[in-house]
């Protein structure tokens, strides 16, 4: 599954202490690649640091604190990185939140625009410079199904007229897409090795019961185990987009079963009609706007 020598690699993952994350991490720093697992909970992250080593004594994890609600947070993780490394070969934004009750996150944004998009949106551009002095570095941006059907709410983006909970997963989902087609354009227009490519899961039956505090029923998580894939398998695609060789840039990667589901990882084409240019144009100024992050090409 893995195609490309990754010992001396330097790979960031959100979001790695649990879940597609984690298993993303576990798989990457079993083939050599120095992984830093960049978390909200720094005590989750060394949990999940711990189990890795555990499995691999001889691997490379680094935890390092990051909370994608919160640009400063977002500005304190670029900068303490920057200062301590100077290349980064890998940016795989993976974190996430799903259909939470409507909140806000610590800048004013609805809480999935504002982790799932702004944040990583704030982070990669932050990281760009190390990218680009990194030859042939990739991002990875983690989109879901849900992007099937979604609508960017311009006139709506902080929930503030009006909220539903799977309707704002679906944007900023489709958001993360957008982001990644837009940003892997922009960087061959501007001659830079680095490629963005877009990647999903499937639907992980790991994830799924962790969105509310009382768990499913033991016989419904039987159930989805066997229609749904299970964290290793949902974290084949994010693989495959960091580490394939011959992946151009630009590339939605998925699952190759029925409705991409579940299923080993292919190049998959997106709902029809998705990349909208002035969309996305769109969304790229208003996240400029929002986040203060303007990226230097």
């Amino acid at each position: 599954m893995i195609s490309q020598e990754l010992i001396g690699k330097r790979i960031i993952i959100t979001g790695a202490n649990s879940g597609i994350g984690f298993e993303t991490a576990k798989a990457l720093a079993q083939k050599g690649a120095e992984v830093i697992l960049a978390v909200r909970d720094e005590q989750k992250g060394k949990h999940s640091m711990n189990a890795i080593l555990k499995e691999n004594p001889e691997a490379a994890i680094v935890v390092m604190e990051l909370n994608l609600a919160d640009l400063t947070s977002v500005r304190d993780f670029a900068n303490n990185f920057s200062n301590r490394y100077d290349t980064l070969d890998i940016l795989i934004n993976n974190a996430g939140v799903m259909i939470p009750p409507y909140q806000k996150t610590k800048d004013g944004f609805e809480l999935q625009f504002g982790t799932n998009h702004l944040g990583h949106f704030a982070l990669t551009g932050l990281l760009l410079p190390l990218l680009k002095k990194t030859p042939n570095s990739r991002v990875v941006a983690l989109s879901s199904i849900a992007h099937r059907g979604a609508s960017i709410f311009f006139d709506n983006l902080d929930g503030s007229k009006g909220y539903k909970a799977m309707k704002f997963y679906g944007q900023s989902k489709l958001a993360n897409l957008l982001f990644a087609k837009e940003l892997d354009n922009r960087l061959k227009q501007h001659g830079i090795s680095t490629k963005c490519i877009a990647s999903h899961p499937g639907i992980s039956s790991t994830n799924l019961f962790k969105m509310r505090k009382k768990d499913a029923p033991r016989y419904l998580k039987a159930l989805m185990n066997v229609l749904l894939q299970p964290a290793n398998m949902g974290a084949l695609p994010t693989i495959y987009a960091a580490t394939e060789v011959s992946l151009i840039g630009g590339e939605y990667i998925g699952p190759d079963g029925r409705g991409n589901r579940k299923g080993n990882p292919t190049i998959e084409t997106p709902a029809s009609g998705v990349y909208h240019s002035e969309t996305m144009q769109k969304l790229w100024e208003v996240s400029e706007k929002l986040t203060g992050v303007i990226y230097d090409f």
